[in-house]
């Protein structure tokens, strides 16, 4: 080989391994993906429909099932987790113990699947007095803070009675208590049983809701795989929509149901679809609005340690972004 040969030759090996070498510092490896804390609950199992329908990335989306919701918040605290589903006040609680999570997106509210249900002769306008059963938990704290509103009184005024939803039925069935804060199956147990709605959750919209709520430090850094997630989940909805029978079969497994039983378990359940979710996500949207309401009932229930910045609670840039899905 000549001199001039072998010069050329050298001069392209040195422009390609420079090349080559600007490839390599402007790849970065990418992110894993978001891993999603959830339980098994009907307004919940959307992402997991769109899993099912092959539209949820497993590279950018990864569903971590677990035991119970207080196992999710435990985790995003310990940074095993980027996001969950769960209730805004859950939420709300875990934000008071210094884990800063941000609610991108309404899962469903509560508007009826939350009921109180009395014996009968007994009403609103009776119940001064009355044992009243309920969970001791956010749920049943905003139920009775609710229905005493409602009716006029104080909680001095009645006798709560702490029980577990599993034991729902048999309180009342045992005359344990006057009135039973519940939801299904137990509702149903009870009416069977001769008692009858006189309050439910319809009566006070926003309050008990659900929620992806992720955490402020992967807001940015992982964007796209959370806008995939936020995009899917609301496509699954439409499905649900749509296409209900398709959807349950998906659907029915996990719930343990049949196919033809999964429309009554969304029965009581406000699914909110891209509109709704860039109205109530809004820094002046109505869920905003009720978000100093329902941090003062979780104070007074003693089920949130301190007052959070509401102000900074809710997130919408993802469904602004989602366009009219």
């Amino acid at each position: 080989m000549s001199g001039k040969n072998s010069g050329a030759l050298l001069k392209r090996r040195t422009v390609i391994n420079i090349a080559g070498a600007s490839m390599l510092v402007g790849c970065s490896p990418p992110l894993p993906p978001v891993r999603v804390g959830t339980i098994v609950f009907p307004g919940y199992e959307l992402v997991f429909l769109a899993r099912a329908m092959g539209w949820l990335s497993p590279d950018l989306v990864r569903l971590i099932e677990l035991q119970n919701s207080s196992d999710s918040v435990r985790a995003l605290a310990a940074g095993k987790l980027e996001a969950a589903l769960l209730t805004l006040d859950e939420m709300m609680s875990a934000r008071a113990g210094g884990v800063d999570l941000r609610a991108v997106l309404v899962l469903d509210t509560s508007d009826g699947a939350d009921q109180v249900l009395a014996r009968p002769g007994v009403s609103l306008s009776s119940l001064a007095g009355r044992k009243i059963a309920a969970e001791n938990n956010s749920v049943g704290a905003l139920v009775m803070a609710s229905l005493l509103e409602k009716a006029g009184l104080r909680a001095d005024q009645v006798v709560k009675v702490p029980i577990t939803q599993a034991r729902a039925a048999e309180v009342y069935q045992k005359g344990l208590a006057d009135v039973v804060v519940t939801a299904e199956p137990w509702a149903g147990q009870i009416k069977a049983k001769g008692g009858r709605t006189i309050f439910d959750s319809s009566a006070f919209p926003d309050r008990i809701v659900d929620v992806l709520a992720v955490r402020a430090d992967v807001l940015t850094t992982h964007h796209d795989a959370l806008q995939h997630l936020v995009d899917m989940q609301l496509k699954a909805l439409n499905l649900l929509h749509e296409r209900p029978a398709e959807a349950a079969i998906h659907v029915a497994p996990r719930l343990q149901l049949e196919p033809a039983q999964v429309a009554a378990a969304f029965d009581g359940l406000k699914l909110p679809d891209a509109a709704q979710n860039r109205a109530m996500l809004q820094p002046d949207g109505t869920l905003a609005k009720n978000l100093p309401l329902l941090q003062s009932i979780l104070l007074g229930a003693k089920l949130l340690s301190k007052p959070v910045d509401t102000a900074t609670l809710l997130d919408d840039r993802f469904v602004r972004a989602g366009g009219s899905t």
